[in-house]
């Protein structure tokens, strides 16, 4: 991924010097458990280690790559050039390549999925401050972009909390599954290496055995770990485009933050644009873009092939890298959120009355007229407010049969707005515990 949307952390395990290092771990693992066996020298084992405190040298492996055109025989020849030939006869001893390149990556994308836990658990701490800071701030909620009835934009803000609340979980699930390594060899049968080497590599590494690998790891499992990936990207987008839609000129109830020095476009310097929800937008579809590949991953010829192999080089890095990116810089939005509390109100009553419209409603069926004509009644009061901006109240008020069956007193009833926030709290307890 380009330096721009990358933090450090995360791209740090995706260097070609961690993924060498977690190569050499592996390789060291296995030797001092083939040793502890009987299957190869004890000092050999012991040489090994002498390459621990080593910088491999990138160019070099490149170098003997470029001769080899085997990644992983090019590795093995550089350690032997730390470790002395005969000392790492027994490297590799029993191995397949993608004992190796399997375990790494998934070694990789567990570290990868621990800061992406990380980064979803700061985003819900900052989503909990600001729902718990404007739960009875009032705004008027749309279905289809159109005023509905009233709500909270303390609610907003908790219902985008309950969905990254699930998200970690299938991070964590995601992670769980992700976490396996494999050393059984070719086509996975440990014909040339006990099943014990295994086990005691991946206990090193903080991984599960695989219960039944082929040559490779299962990439069903992998396909999880993206798909989980491609969810949080989703919701990532869900918050940015209700941002989005807030700091619209016409709505503005609330937006990002805007820095001093900061320009909102090289033509027109009143401009203040949500330049960074829309990024979000897009690294979002960059996330679910690595979905269908790990998909298609899932489905190898036989106990092998490599068709896999360049897609993962691929999402691997870029995927976690703009996810960790996109996380954290939604979190500083929310954290810095402008939130316009009366233009909600003003916004609220551009049409007067109107979000009362169901009240009124239920409650002239519950006075005994037909729901068909109930409806009626309110609708035609209802488009008098549309087309001219008069008070929906007023217009009720002024409706014969809505008068004669509720009565003036029941319809200024109909207009308290404490009638839509009572389950607030039942809500937030809900969601928060």
């Amino acid at each position: 991924m380009i330096p721009r949307y990358s933090r450090p952390e995360m791209v740090a395990i995706w260097s070609p010097q961690t993924k060498f290092r977690i190569w050499y771990e592996i390789e060291a693992h296995a030797c001092d458990a083939m040793a502890d066996l009987g299957v190869i020298p004890r000092e050999n084992a012991e040489a090994v280690w002498k390459a621990k405190d080593v910088e491999f040298d990138v160019d070099r492996i490149d170098e003997i790559e470029a001769v080899t055109k085997h990644d992983v025989i090019a590795f093995l020849t550089h350690l032997a050039e730390h470790v002395g030939s005969d000392e790492a006869r027994f490297v590799h001893q029993g191995m397949t390549s993608s004992d190796v390149l399997d375990t790494c990556f998934n070694v990789q994308l567990v570290r990868a999925a621990d800061i992406l836990i990380a980064d979803v658990e700061g985003l819900l701490a900052a989503l909990k401050r600001r729902a718990m800071e404007h739960k009875d701030t009032l705004r008027v909620g749309r279905s289809h972009g159109i005023h509905a009835e009233p709500t909270t934009m303390g609610l907003t803000f908790a219902r985008f909390y309950a969905e990254m609340d699930r998200n970690l979980t299938r991070l964590k699930t995601a992670r769980a599954e992700i976490a396996t390594g494999a050393i059984s060899g070719a086509v996975g049968t440990f014909a040339n290496v006990d099943p014990r080497v295994e086990e005691h590599v991946c206990a090193k590494l903080g991984l599960e055995p695989e219960p039944i690998s082929t040559q490779v790891i299962p990439r069903d499992r992998h396909a999880a770990f993206f798909a989980a990936l491609g969810v949080v990207g989703s919701s990532i987008e869900n918050v940015a485009t209700e941002i989005r839609h807030m700091q619209r000129t016409e709505v503005l109830e609330g937006a990002e933050f805007f820095s001093m020095g900061q320009k909102g476009s090289s033509a027109m310097p009143h401009k203040k644009n949500p330049v960074l929800t829309e990024n979000l937008t897009g690294l979002a579809r960059l996330v679910r873009m690595a979905v269908i590949p790990a998909m298609e991953n899932v489905a190898l010829w036989h106990e092998r092939d490599i068709s896999h192999s360049s897609v993962e080089r691929n999402i691997g890095p870029d995927t976690t890298i703009t996810l960790d990116f996109a996380l954290s810089r939604l979190t500083s939005v929310i954290d810095k959120m402008l939130i316009f509390p009366d233009n909600m109100l003003d916004n609220m009553n551009k049409f007067p009355g109107l979000v009362m419209s169901q009240r009124v409603l239920l409650a002239l069926t519950q006075a005994g007229v037909s729901r068909e004509n109930a409806y009626a009644m309110v609708q035609r009061n209802a488009l008098k407010v549309w087309e001219h901006k008069t008070d929906f109240r007023e217009e009720l008020l002024a409706d014969a049969d809505v008068v004669a069956a509720l009565g003036v007193e029941a319809i200024e009833e109909k207009f308290d707005m404490g009638y839509h926030t009572k389950h607030v709290d039942t809500i937030f307890k809900r969601v928060f515990g």
